[in-house]
């Protein structure tokens, strides 16, 4: 894996679990931690013929469902999409807002 999937898949990690976590202290530091990497790729943007969004989400969404965090979880009962809901292009553009993504993350899952 090159060095921008993972700074890419790090910063959804960080959102996806901000989505899952009904703690709100838990999630409030992850949507934190999202936001500083979101703002790190916005400033230095990964090569998008390097970047397979999809992929990235896919690891993402594998670092996010952690078994350490799972009695954490119950904000939703998530099955999270096989794409991710948003582009790089819109994910590294100035101003990306976390907590809409955060709230697009929760309304792009199936729950059951």
């Amino acid at each position: 894996m090159n060095a921008d999937v993972e700074r890419v898949r790090d910063a959804l990690a960080e959102l996806i679990k901000a989505a899952l976590l009904s703690d709100d202290a838990k999630s409030l530091a992850c949507r934190e931690a999202g936001a500083a990497k979101v703002a790190a790729l916005a400033s230095a943007p990964p090569d998008p013929g390097r970047v397979k969004i999809d992929g990235a989400w896919t690891l993402a969404i594998q670092d996010a469902e952690t078994p350490e965090l799972a009695p954490y979880e119950g904000q939703v009962n998530l099955t999270l999409p096989r794409q991710c809901p948003f582009g790089l292009d819109e994910l590294t553009a100035p101003g990306f807002d976390c907590d809409a993504a955060v709230e697009r993350i929760r309304k792009s899952a199936s729950t059951g």
